[in-house]
């Protein structure tokens, strides 16, 4: 069925309308800054601008008579400083907006055109205010190209999207070029999977395009699952619809018939505004049968994954779409060749798919201009850990660490939350099945190539930064907890190998551990990595392997001199009675469990080593702070 608007009519309604030409609130409503409220202030914003006697618009409506407009976005990414408010046009941007801020935020900035400036982003070291969000160097020194819409435009208009260009690469697919054509113009682009692999899409695609079937498939991976990684998760949630663009696109490519979404259960907003915008998109024309007004038909549909983060692996996940227990297969063949229900299918992860219509409006020859020889374009990271400034960013292949942490993550934090005097000593980049980078590699450029040759892979994007108060054994001690309790067992050699490298990591962080344990642990670490069947297996010992090739020091003080140089291996600590500070109170022999601690009125007290089971008990209890741990 035809649409019953062109495109250029949407973008038209929508350049004419309020939301185009009149003053804007923009609230964030991602799923950090809703869960700070920002749906509330939403809410409190209709009030406070209806009780001021002025007209407020939250949908597109034939009319135009409104004084303001009310949009709901997806995640703007400063996720350190939401929930966020943006004005436009001036581009005021408010950060830790609460319900009590709205009416001064009203009566100072839409009424009276001033500004707030409490709630505007202050620079740390300084406290200077700066008003527009552009000036802000968490934004300034990005380039947000796949995430430009994300936090911009209202995540209920399809005429937005449509007014920003969407669509458009989709019809000129659909209508005018063949699969081939489109093939070559993702090769010609450079770009490279960014759900971990980096194998190139237009090579999968044109796999997949030369295989004969009556039915095809095209999937989505967003089984989102890297502790720490959340960039998936705000584009489905931002701009569902570029999400789609994409999946159509490939559907033209590789004469697909139909889609899947994998989401993960625990993204609940995604999969509501990306069942929303299927809906939208259908009614439109975009999906269905005869899009766009030709004979092609393809339609989408959200699966709902149960949260295993072994199905973020292709052929784990096509065996959940199927209704079979979530478990990788072995290979070839390849999906492309058979894949969902035994047919061909092609695989690609939300930022590439959402990815795709970018570069058809750029041109490949343009889009390849950015980024290093072999990662082409911009890559997005979730940005954790110990650093001024937390959330989701975009840069261009070959930005070093350096710029991520210093530039856009304002620094790095003591665990106080302070940045006097704190030094970087690592960062986690990959996930779970990614490794460490240190201090050496500052001014590594970040592609695939450069990270695999130093150990590490750029994986789905998580970068979780650390402070020289990290123990670098417990960092790989939460990795491999988290892939053992992953792993779907199917391959002895990842069920049990990651068992026991996870004992040999608490042996060492317990003290049981020696010198000998070290190496055994790196070669069953090379044994897990060169004998698992799927890729949660042969990555899960990176983290293992990259902390022991640039911490190996750190290792054997653990296993040497039994101690954690950081102090965070409870078991590892040692608790002492500073004689002068002791006032004999008796408190820390009364909590102590075992009877380790012993002592006379008006004497210091002493703990026994030899009994001490290392709880911490009187070291929490002590009023006076005389007890002294290390």
């Amino acid at each position: 069925m035809p649409e019953a608007l062109t495109l250029e009519d949407r973008a038209e309604r929508f350049k004419d309308s309020a939301f185009h030409n009149k003053d804007r609130v923009v609230i964030c409503a991602g799923t950090g800054c809703m869960a700070n409220g920002s749906m509330r202030i939403f809410e409190r914003f209709r009030e406070v601008i209806g009780s001021k006697g002025l007209k407020v618009q939250v949908a597109l409506q034939a009319e135009n008579g409104a004084d303001c407009t009310i949009a709901e976005t997806g995640c703007q990414g400063f996720c350190q400083m939401g929930p966020l408010v943006t004005l436009r046009p001036k581009n005021i941007l408010y950060t830790n907006v609460r319900e009590g801020d709205v009416e001064e935020i009203v009566d100072t900035t839409l009424i009276g055109g001033g500004y707030v400036e409490r709630l505007l982003y202050g620079f740390p070291d300084t406290g200077e205010r700066v008003r527009d969000m552009n000036a802000i160097p968490f934004y300034e020194k990005q380039h947000r190209l796949l995430l430009e819409m994300c936090g911009n435009i209202d995540v209920h208009l399809l005429d937005e999207y449509v007014f920003r260009g969407g669509y458009f690469m989709a019809r000129k697919a659909v209508v005018e070029l063949s699969g081939e054509a489109i093939c070559q113009e993702m090769l010609a682009s450079g770009l490279r999977g960014r759900g971990g692999g980096g194998f190139p899409t237009g090579r999968k695609w044109d796999i997949a395009r030369g295989f004969k079937s009556d039915v095809k498939y095209v999937v989505c991976n967003g089984d989102e699952g890297d502790p720490g990684a959340f960039m998936d998760r705000c584009v489905m949630e931002g701009n569902p619809h570029a999400v789609l663009e994409g999946m159509i696109i490939a559907a033209k490519a590789v004469a697909a018939t139909h889609g899947y979404i994998y989401v993960r259960m625990e993204y609940p907003l995604a999969v509501k505004r990306l069942k929303e915008a299927i809906l939208t998109a259908r009614e439109a024309g975009y999906l269905g049968e005869g899009i766009f007004g030709t004979g092609m038909s393809f339609d989408v549909e959200v699966k709902e994954g149960a949260g295993a983060f072994v199905c973020g692996e292709e052929t784990a996940l096509i065996s959940s779409i199927e209704g079979k227990r979530g478990m990788p297969t072995l290979k070839p063949p390849f999906p492309a060749e058979s894949g969902l229900f035994g047919k061909p299918t092609v695989i690609n992860n939300v930022e590439t798919l959402a990815t795709i219509p970018v570069i058809m409006r750029m041109g490949a020859a343009e889009y390849s201009k950015m980024g290093t020889k072999g990662a082409k374009g911009t890559k997005t990271f979730a940005l954790t850990g110990h650093v001024a400034n937390t959330g989701l960013i975009e840069v261009p292949f070959g930005t070093t660490l350096r710029e991520i942490v210093g530039d856009i993550g304002g620094g790095v934090l003591n665990n106080d939350g302070t940045l006097a005097g704190c030094d970087f000593k690592a960062v986690q980049i990959g996930g779970p099945s990614g490794g460490c980078l240190t201090k050496e590699h500052l001014d590594l450029p970040l592609d695939y190539d450069n990270l695999q040759s130093v150990g590490a892979m750029v994986g789905s994007g998580g970068l979780v930064v650390m402070n020289q108060e990290t123990c670098m054994v417990q960092i790989a001690r939460f990795f491999m907890q988290f892939t053992q309790n992953e792993s779907c067992g199917k391959c002895v050699v990842c069920r049990e190998g990651t068992r026991q490298m996870l004992a040999f990591l608490d042996d060492i962080t317990e003290g049981r551990a020696n010198e000998g344990t070290l190496d055994v642990l790196e070669r069953l670490a090379k044994t897990v990595k060169t004998g698992s069947l799927c890729a949660l297996g042969k990555t899960a010992p990176n983290p293992v392997l990259s902390t022991l090739k640039y911490f190996r020091q750190e290792y054997l003080e653990h296993v040497v001199n039994k101690k954690c140089p950081t102090g965070n291996c409870e078991r590892l600590l040692t608790y002492l009675v500073i004689a002068d500070d002791c006032k004999s109170c008796g408190l820390c022999a009364k909590v102590c469990p075992v009877g380790a601690v012993s002592g006379a009125k008006k004497e210091p007290y002493l703990i026994d080593q030899e009994k001490c089971i290392k709880c911490g008990a009187c070291f929490k209890k002590c009023k006076f702070k005389a007890i002294r741990r290390g």
